[in-house]
Formats: structure tokens, sequence, C-alpha cells
């Protein structure tokens, strides 16, 4: 069969199986067929509410087996091939950046080659070569100033040369605010070297100020999560949609094919200046290549501290994300089934959330809010539990309360990436001079404003109660109050205290830099 008709095969029964998913999940929630239900429909079960089910009890049976995958024994790493690691720095906090390059000190591997590209050439960045010259030793290191974005041949090079000396290194890359596990560069090597069809690999990435305030907390749950159930689930099936910046690694003579291209990437006219780490790992998607997660190669990352830039990191994180659905999508075809499937899911359910909230807040019945609140505290709780059993740390029960984010921060922000996505402005400052932004309370400020007019509408025209609303109301009030009171006890018991202490006083050892 010839690979051109194979490929559109490909491409035609894709395509329709996304309609097909999208279709299915948008006649359920249309038509709003329900399995059971109470009289006067207090409470029910429904075919969307099964199908969301039925994706988190699949996607997390896959996220186990992966891990289950593995904690199996690796065979030994053949150290025939050299690694490069690439640090990338803008105004960085120099104490992170010490620790950044103190860890990179510590990694176990040997001759490993260390570049460190600082963005930016004036005055105010010398420090950060400073930084690179004291750590790592002026006598190991020189530096090079780069004005201008020009590729020549160097005398005697040719393409075919360049290409059999870049297929002997691999190409590790970390942001500077990033602490290293010195077993990560072996363990993500093991995977590049075990299957030649994969062409980058992402670790784990954990938050370094994880107890710094209650948001780097939450961050840091969330954090878990979207790594051990969300990319270890994409990792079954080969096809990790983000390779965090924080910690991968590429085969270089991959990168070598699409630098250029990437680097030079626009958007709507517009040159992209954030999700980098997004699209290289969509380059690598499109190529035909795999791209995995292992939990074994772990790293610690910086988070914000203050509502207004962790809500402006999240709006550009959802701008990437939308930008890059649609390059994603075009490779739908070379990849996995699960890859289309999961895409069209994460994809449209935050507009199938936003369209069922403005619908409960106006449909003039207390009760529905209410449920829907319970509703979502109940499958917060239903994954904490589960990520408690698979993290085994009871830490992870706090979980269910980003739900509260979710819904009040990130809902709203999600639509005004996708209304400003031809800005290129990432709406944070470096980490050296933290600079507020509050552009991104307009579209909290106006999600709360639609919430707050359907509750008043709501309360305006509610009939009288039943006794048996009633009832169901004071019930649910009830419930939905101890849980609040419980989850800020074990709160203050467990997390409240260790706020204020270094992370590197909490277990975990390859932060002792």
């Amino acid at each position: 069969m010839p690979v051109s008709f194979s490929t559109a095969l490909r491409v035609v029964g894709t395509s329709l199986f996304a309609l097909a998913v999208l279709g299915g999940i948008l006649a359920a929630y249309i038509t709003g067929y329900q399995f059971i239900h109470t009289e006067k429909h207090y409470l029910s079960f429904g075919l969307y509410g099964a199908i969301l089910g039925l994706h988190l009890f699949i996607q997390s049976l896959f996220a186990f087996l992966e891990h289950r995958r593995m904690r199996g024994e690796g065979r030994p790493v053949r150290l025939g091939r050299s690694v490069a690691l690439c640090i990338a720095a803008y105004q960085e906090d120099p104490d992170y950046l010490k620790k950044c390059l103190r860890s990179v000190k510590r990694i176990a591997f040997p001759d490993l080659k260390v570049v460190m590209v600082v963005d930016g050439n004036g005055p105010d960045d010398t420090y950060m070569l400073d930084i690179f010259h004291d750590v790592m030793g002026s006598e190991h290191s020189g530096s090079y100033i780069w004005r201008s974005n020009f590729h020549a041949w160097g005398e005697g090079e040719t393409e075919a040369g360049l290409r059999e000396g870049l297929a002997h290194v691999q190409a590790l890359v970390c942001d500077s605010d990033t602490v290293l596990d010195p077993a990560c560069t072996a363990e993500m090597l093991r995977i590049l070297e075990a299957d030649p069809r994969v062409g980058g690999v992402g670790g784990d990435v954990q938050i370094l100020n994880k107890y710094d305030s209650w948001i780097s907390f939450l961050s840091s749950v969330r954090y878990w999560m979207a790594f051990n159930v969300e990319r270890a689930c994409q990792s079954y099936f080969g096809c990790v949609q983000c390779i965090s910046g924080p910690l991968g690694m590429y085969r270089n003579a991959l990168l070598q094919q699409f630098l250029e291209d990437w680097y030079h990437q626009t958007f709507l006219g517009s040159k992209c200046s954030f999700g980098d780490d997004r699209h290289l790992t969509n380059r690598v998607l499109s190529l035909g290549y795999q791209t995995k997660y292992t939990a074994r190669s772990k790293c610690l990352t910086e988070t914000p501290t203050r509502y207004l830039r962790w809500l402006n990191q999240q709006t550009r994180w959802s701008k990437s994300y939308f930008r890059e659905w649609l390059y994603n999508a075009l490779w739908f075809h070379k990849h996995h089934l699960w890859m289309t499937y999961e895409s069209v899911v994460t994809g449209f359910f935050p507009f199938f959330l936003i369209a069922t909230v403005i619908q409960l807040f106006y449909r003039g019945r207390i009760w529905n809010i209410l449920l829907f609140l319970l509703t979502v505290q109940l499958v917060g709780i239903i994954k904490a539990t589960y990520a408690c059993f698979l993290r085994g740390n009871a830490e992870m029960i706090f979980m269910s309360l980003y739900a509260l984010l979710y819904m009040s921060s990130l809902l709203p922000a999600k639509i005004f990436a996708i209304a400003t996505i031809k800005k290129s402005g990432w709406g944070t400052s470096g980490r050296r001079t933290i600079v507020v932004n509050f552009v991104g309370l307009l579209p909290v400020s106006v999600w709360v404003a639609v919430l707050l007019g359907g509750l008043a509408y709501t309360a305006y025209s509610q009939d009288l109660f039943s006794d048996t609303e009633v009832a169901f109301l004071v019930s649910g009030a009830i419930l939905y109050a101890c849980y609040w009171v419980g989850l800020f006890a074990l709160y203050m018991a467990i997390v409240a205290r260790r706020c204020g202490k270094r992370q590197e006083q909490c277990g975990l050892a390859f932060a002792e830099v």
C-alpha cells in the first residue's frame, strides 16, 4: 500500500474518530439523558456524568500501569553517548540560580557538558555569568556574547558530518530556577537508548518552594497530579503532549531538524515568546516519534507564591495550550488514538463546564447550585484519594481544594487566554525583580459578577421551598460546611505548621544545595 494512501486513511480515520468523540459528548450533554433520578430530580446520574467518570477511571488505570512499568528494573545505561545540558536563564533570582548550578555539579553522569543561555546582553544580566563562573569554576568555563541569530557552517563542516556527530549526543534541558536530582540524566538517557522510536522524555517536576504559601502548596499537589496521572497515562501510549521546560531530554539529531523553525515560530502573524517547551514536544511528535515520561527522574522548580502572579502564569500557559492544541491536531494520525481522544476531551471540557455553571446559576433553583458545588468537591475528593494511594502521601487529599481555584480562577483565565491569544507578553516578570500585573484580575472579576448575578436571579426566582427541598438544602449545606471545616482543620494541622520552612528540610535530599 502506498505510503501516501495509508497516511490519507489515517488522517481521515483519526478525524472521524475525533468528531465521533466530540459528537458523543455533545449529544450526551445536550440531551441530558439520565439513568436514574429521584422525584423532582433532586438527585440524578446521567450519561454525561458517566462519560466523564469513565474518562477519569481509564486515565487513572493507565497511569497506574505506567507507574508499574516504571518500577521495573531498567537495564544499565550505555555510556557511548554524551549528554549536553542547556540551562535557560532570564533575570533569575541569584539564590535560585545558585541552587540550580550546584545541583548540576552533583549530577552523576561522566563528562556532562553544561551550557547556560542568558536571555539578555545588557549590563543587568552579567550577574548571571558571574554566578556561573563562581559555582562551576571559571577555569573550566568560558563565555560568548551572541549578537545575532545567524547560523553558518564552520570551515570544513558538512551537513552529513554534523548529523553524524549529533547522533552521539543527547540534549538535556532545564530552567534556571530548577534543582535537579543527581540521577535524572542517567534514567532519561536509559529510556531514549531503550527505544529508538522515542524522541523525547520528561521527568517528574515537583515544587521547590512548596511551603512558601497556600498557592504554592496547592500548585505542588496539582503538579503531582498533572505529571503522575495525566502525563503518566499519556506516556503509556507514547504521546506525552508537553515535556516541561524544567526537565526534559531530547535526541539532539532530531532537534537539529527543526530548531530554526521552532525558534522562529509565529501564530496569527505574531512571534511566539512562550510555550516553547510544549511546541518543542509537538515538533518531536510531528516527526512521528514518541514522547515519554518517567517519575524516576526528578527535579524541583520554583512556582509563584502570590495569587496574581500565579493567575498570570496560568493565563500564559492556557494561551500556549490552545495554540499548540491546533498544531498538535495536525499529527493525530501519526500516534495512538489516545492522543486524539484525550485532546478532544481536555480541549473542549472547559467550555462544557462553563456552559453548565451558567445554566445552573441562572436556572432559578438554589438546590441546583448547591448540588453542583457538592459534586465538584466530591469528584475532587475521589481524585485526591486515588492520588494518596498512588503516591503514598496523605498530603494529596488537599488536591480536592484545587477544584475551587479551577472553578473560580482557571476557567475565566482560559477564556481570557483565547481572547488575547495573539498577545505575546508573558504577563509576569523575571524572578530577580517581581512586578505585579493586575490584568489577570479582569476575567476573574467578570466571572464572579456573572455568578453573583446568577445567584441573585435564582434567589429572586426561587419558588417557595417544599419540605423535601428544605431537607435536601439543609443536609447539603451541612455536608458542604463539614467538608470545608474538615479540610481546613487538616490543612492547619499538616501544612500550615510547615509553612516558612526551607524545602531542603522537608525530606528531599537532592535539594540540599
